[in-house]
């Protein structure tokens, strides 16, 4: 048994070591916000944070996450209570297809819970290992910097 904290939760998950972080989530603990995208942890859809960083679930394996504190995009906000993050981003209209966003909004929110008013390049620095097909990134952008001053 794997003891995990996740979203203020203790869980223990029967799970063999090695297996990724991102399919105890989606298939144990049935949290489905951080996506399947690259599988190699390129493209930011199943981004996580783990005691404050922002990481790809995909590339970690469970075994490594034992112990410390995991926050899923569901730990962040409800449909009630949306995080400040996810009300910009709906406010901006920042979602196309909308899969990568979990991943986007996780990154967006590590940044800002370690640095509550970053600069444009630094915002664009902290995004640039998550991929968006549907070109919404100005739209992105704006609800990050939307959020700034009002994250928790």
């Amino acid at each position: 048994m794997i003891v995990l904290n996740v979203n203020g939760a203790v869980r223990e998950v029967a799970a063999d070591p090695e297996t990724p972080l991102l399919y105890v989530l989606r298939n144990d603990l049935k949290l489905k916000g951080a996506r399947y995208g690259c599988g190699l942890g390129q493209c930011g859809a199943c981004t996580v944070i783990v005691d404050g960083k922002a990481v790809q679930s995909c590339d970690v394996p469970v075994s490594a996450v034992a112990g410390r504190t995991v926050t899923t995009i569901e730990g962040i906000g409800t449909a009630a209570e949306p995080h400040p993050l996810q009300r910009a981003f709906v406010r901006e209209q920042a979602a196309q297809c909308g899969y990568c966003v979990s991943g986007i909004i996780m990154t967006a929110k590590a940044l800002l819970d370690a640095n509550p008013s970053p600069s444009e390049t630094q915002i664009r620095e902290a995004l640039a290992g998550n991929l968006c097909r549907c070109g919404t990134h100005t739209r992105i952008l704006r609800a990050i910097r939307a959020a700034v001053g009002v994250a928790k």
